[in-house]
C-alpha cells in the first residue's frame, strides 16, 4: 500500500538513472545562474525581435542578453545590425526607449544619429562614430573618431523575419542556419513564403527560474492542466505526435488536426491559416537555451526569455500573422492568437500559475529536490524525452551534471554508468 515519505526518503535518489532527472538547485543557485548566462546565453543566436517590428530606416529596438544592453538599427540601406547600446566614451547606456525612430533629433544630437546625452558624441546606423564634441579642443590629434565606434554584434534575419543576435564573435555557429541543426526546417516553409508581421505583444515577469517555462513549453504531459487542449485535442493523433531532438539542444514536435469546434464558443480555423500548414494544425519548435515558436492554426506564437535572475525570468510573448492580411483577417486571426495565447487566454494563465507554483518551492534555501523526466512514450509528446535532451545540453554546455551539478557532465552512456557504479 502507498504511504507517504520521511527526509530521508523524500531525499533519496529516485529510481532512475542520471538522465532522468536534475537536481533543484540548477534552478535556485545563484552562482550556477551566473554561470549560465557566461556560458550558454553569451554564446547562443537569441532571436530579440521581428524586423516587422521595425520597419523603416533608422528605426530601433533595444534588448538585453546576459545584462548586456543592445540597440538594433535598420540604417538607410534597410540592413538590421546590432551593436552593444554602450558608448564607448564613459559606458553610458546611449539610448534608453524600448523602441522609436532616429529620424528625428534628439536634444541632444542630429536627425539620422544616435546620441549619447552625456556628452553629445554621435554615431550613424552602421555604428561610426560621427560626432565627439570638441574633439580638437580635449584630444587634439590624439583620437580620432574612427577609432571610437560602437561595438557591432553578429546578427542575422531569418526564419520569417525574426532578427537574431549573437554575442560571441567567435561561436563555432557562424549563421543561425548552422545553429538551429534542422529544428527549423518543419516552419521553414510556412515563414518564409511571404512577409509576416507581428501584431501582439505583451511580456511578464515570472517569480521562477527560466528552464521551468522551458520545461513547460517542451512537454505535453502537463495538457492535462489545460481544459481547452483536453476538449480539443485528446485523440489518437493527439497523443502520437513526436517529439525530435536536433543537436544543440533544440526539439520540435510533429503536428495533428485542433478539433477547435469541441469547445463551447469555438469554430474551426480552417479558413485561415499559414502557408503550406494543413487546416488546424499545430507544430512547436523549442529552441536551446530559451526561445519557443508555436505555429497554431492561423496565428504564431513566440516566446523569447530573458533571465533575469535564478528566480526570476521576462518572458516577451508575439503573435504574428502575415503581413498581407486584410482588416478582417488580421482581426480574426488576433481573436483566435489571444483567445488561447494571450494574457487572458484559455492556456496562458494556467502555463505561468503553474510555473510560479514551482518557482516559489524551489528557492535557494529550500533542501536539495529530484526533478523527475524519466517517463518514456515512444518518444511522444508525453515522454519527458524533450527535457532530458535539453539537459543533455546543458550539462554539455555547463560541463556540470544536471542531476548532481557538483559533479563534471558525463556524456551519453556514461551517465547511466556512474548510475549502476553508485547503486553498487
Amino acid at each position: 500500500m502507498a504511504r507517504s515519505r520521511n527526509h530521508e526518503e523524500w531525499t533519496k535518489p529516485p529510481p532512475f538513472t542520471q538522465d532522468e532527472y536534475v537536481d533543484s538547485r540548477i534552478y535556485s543557485d545563484e552562482d550556477i545562474f551566473e554561470e549560465e548566462l557566461d556560458k550558454i546565453f553569451k554564446k547562443a543566436w537569441i532571436p530579440v525581435c521581428h524586423e516587422s517590428e521595425m520597419p523603416n530606416a533608422y528605426d530601433f529596438r533595444t534588448v538585453t542578453i546576459a545584462r548586456e544592453p543592445i540597440v538594433m538599427t535598420r540604417g538607410k540601406d534597410m540592413k538590421v545590425r546590432a551593436f552593444l547600446n554602450v558608448c564607448p566614451h564613459r559606458g553610458n547606456m546611449i539610448e534608453r526607449r524600448p523602441s522609436g525612430s532616429f529620424l528625428e533629433g534628439s536634444p541632444s544630437g542630429n536627425p539620422r544619429h544616435m546620441t549619447c546625452m552625456f556628452h553629445a558624441w554621435q554615431f550613424d546606423m552602421k555604428g561610426r562614430c560621427v560626432y565627439i564634441s570638441r574633439q580638437e579642443e580635449g584630444y587634439q590629434d590624439r583620437l580620432k573618431k574612427q577609432q571610437v565606434g560602437l561595438r557591432e554584434l553578429k546578427c542575422e534575419v531569418y526564419f520569417g523575419g525574426f532578427v537574431w543576435v549573437c554575442l560571441d564573435d567567435n561561436t563555432p555557429f557562424e549563421t543561425v542556419e548552422q545553429w538551429s541543426a534542422g529544428s527549423l526546417e518543419c516552419l521553414k516553409p510556412s515563414l518564409d513564403e511571404e512577409p509576416l508581421e507581428v501584431f501582439h505583444y505583451h511580456k511578464a515577469i515570472i517569480p521562477c527560474n527560466y528552464k521551468l517555462w522551458h520545461d513547460t513549453n517542451c512537454e505535453f504531459y502537463h495538457d492535462y492542466l489545460h481544459y481547452h487542449n483536453r476538449i480539443t485535442g485528446f485523440n489518437d493523433s493527439y497523443f502520437a505526435r513526436k517529439n525530435m531532438g536536433f543537436d544543440n539542444g533544440h526539439i520540435n514536435v510533429g503536428s495533428f488536426e485542433v478539433n477547435y469546434d469541441n469547445y463551447e464558443g469555438f469554430d474551426s480555423r480552417a479558413a485561415i491559416s499559414f502557408p503550406h500548414l494543413p487546416p488546424n494544425h499545430w507544430y512547436m519548435i523549442d529552441m536551446f537555451p530559451g526561445v519557443n515558436f508555436n505555429l497554431r492554426g492561423s496565428s504564431l506564437r513566440c516566446d523569447l526569455m530573458t533571465p533575469l535572475g535564478p528566480d526570476k525570468v521576462m518572458i516577451e510573448f508575439r503573435g504574428l500573422g502575415l503581413k498581407s492580411d486584410d482588416e478582417a483577417t488580421r482581426q480574426s486571426r488576433i481573436e483566435h492568437h489571444n483567445s488561447i495565447w494571450g494574457p487572458f487566454g484559455r492556456n496562458l494563465h494556467e502555463d505561468l500559475l503553474a510555473v510560479t507554483g514551482q518557482g516559489a518551492s524551489m528557492h535557494p534555501r529550500a533542501e536539495r529536490r529530484q526533478i523527475l523526466h524519466g517517463r518514456h512514450e515512444n518518444e511522444t509528446i508525453h515522454d519527458e524525452n524533450g527535457m532530458r535532451h535539453f539537459y543533455e545540453e546543458w550539462g554539455r554546455w555547463m560541463d556540470r551534471l544536471p542531476a548532481d551539478p557538483d559533479q563534471p557532465f558525463l556524456e551519453g552512456d556514461n551517465i547511466k554508468k556512474a548510475a549502476v557504479a553508485a547503486a553498487t
